[in-house]
């Protein structure tokens, strides 16, 4: 007789076996993405895969950091984090602690877990689809979503914890120009706020019951799925996983979150620190990824910084002046104006040539755009590493999250490379002289000679 770890291990074999074949054939194919809406006004998007014997899960909620009171700066992390540190008994299910539950998921060759970003709190689930440990999987991940058991000693510890590795974390250049240039281009909203010792000793197991209840409801979900499973399986396992979630009847809208103020002023931050590098970031709030000319920005941003040693960033500042082994520039687009950021490491009595020709380069970029080679080339490389981005089940999940949330057409990735295909030089120069503002950038410089 099979034992459960037995089944999980010939499955994962399996599943090894098959990844060749998904990846080669999702290069080529068109992707079906089904989507709809269940009674307790959950939306779902699925892409049923069955060359491999697995199923990816992501429930998506509004309720990233965007959502954080100010003096608790960090409740959307740690509720997250708390989240998955034990689940309560119910009826003759017993409860179950931190390390039995981790314990529980090895067993079945699964894992399940919660992370918060700046918008979303996300509820990841992957497991085998073999009939002897998917409905135990689907049943374990329903508990953890539905019925956290927040026990009040593990956050003490956890909180300890945290406060100590933030304490470290400000000892390091990156982390301190990290937040510093955080500050200055977010200003009040909530993605500048920084999680703190004093903001989490601000925040409790009440606080943490408060905001799931408030923000992780069947309504507010989007649910994305890739996976040998049918659409009527898919349909029931979502059901099942959100079921032990609150049903409320009704969804009252969450309060708006004010947008990102754009800056008034160029700002130079100077925080002198002993290192062997000068840490530069030089931004300013960027777009919406609803812009739309989001593909202009792409293409353009891979031009300028985001190529790598193709970039124009690149060639300037490392190829011809030697000032950095690497720089690059990108784009954070969210709900709200994320941050443009270019960033770069140098020897510290380089920093202001560095951030000289940094500023020259971005400068000239959005005065006069790309080269027709320069577009030509980005284009070619956006293009032939397309197929990368869909390799396997969990890119692929990701891209259909990506969808769900982002509210993008089904086929949007079908029409991905034609949009790619369609950017011209004027478009990009058009897109970059609307989002940025070269003369009214935060600069931020940890470690520099004065």
């Amino acid at each position: 007789m099979m034992t459960i770890k037995s089944i999980a291990a010939r499955a994962l074999l399996a599943s090894a076996a098959a990844l060749f074949v998904f990846g080669s054939g999702t290069a080529r194919a068109a992707i079906p993405i089904q989507h709809w809406t269940q009674a307790s006004g959950a939306q779902v998007w699925f892409v049923e895969s069955p060359s491999i014997p697995m199923l990816d899960v992501q429930i998506d909620f509004d309720a990233g950091s965007r959502r954080d009171p100010t003096a608790q700066a960090g409740l959307a992390d740690v509720t997250a984090l708390m989240a998955g540190k034990g689940v309560a008994a119910s009826g003759s299910l017993p409860a179950l602690d931190e390390n039995q539950l981790g314990e529980a998921w090895a067993d079945l060759g699964a894992d399940f877990g919660a992370s918060a970003g700046m918008d979303r709190m996300g509820f990841g689930l992957r497991t085998l689809t073999d009939p002897a440990l998917l409905p135990q999987a689907v049943a374990l991940a329903a508990r953890q979503l539905g019925q956290p058991a927040w026990p009040d000693a593990v956050w003490q510890r956890e909180r300890q914890r945290l406060s100590a590795a933030i304490a470290e974390s400000r000892t390091r250049p990156g982390t301190v120009a990290a937040l510093a240039f955080a500050k200055a281009v977010y200003g009040n909203h909530p993605y500048g706020y920084e999680t703190t010792p004093e903001s989490l000793a601000r925040i409790d197991i009440a606080d943490m019951k408060a905001f799931y209840a408030t923000h992780i409801q069947p309504c507010r979900a989007r649910v994305s799925l890739v996976g040998a499973v049918t659409r009527a399986q898919a349909d029931a396992l979502v059901a099942q996983l959100l079921g032990r979630l609150p049903q409320t009847g009704t969804c009252a809208a969450l309060p708006a979150v004010p947008e990102v103020a754009p800056l008034a002023a160029a700002r130079e931050i100077r925080i002198p620190m002993q290192a062997a590098q000068a840490q530069v970031l030089i931004g300013q709030p960027g777009y919406k990824r609803d812009d739309p000319a989001f593909f202009a920005l792409l293409v353009g941003n891979h031009i300028l910084g985001g190529g790598g040693f193709t970039s124009r960033l690149m060639g300037v500042l490392r190829e011809q002046r030697g000032l950095t082994y690497g720089v690059s520039s990108s784009f954070d687009p969210g709900r709200h104006a994320g941050a443009f950021t270019i960033g770069l490491q140098t020897r510290p009595d380089q920093a202001n040539e560095a951030v000289r020709l940094a500023r020259q380069v971005l400068a000239g970029f959005v005065a006069d755009g790309p080269t027709a080679a320069e577009l030509q080339a980005a284009q070619d490389n956006l293009i032939g590493g397309f197929a990368l981005r869909l390799d396997s089940n969990r890119k692929l999940l990701g891209n259909v999250a990506n969808i769900a949330w982002n509210g993008l057409p089904l086929d949007y990735l079908e029409h991905w490379n034609e949009h790619v295909a369609a950017v011209t030089a004027a478009d990009i120069k058009t897109a970059f002289a609307r989002v940025l503002q070269p003369d009214r950038m935060v600069t931020v410089i940890v470690g520099a000679t004065p």
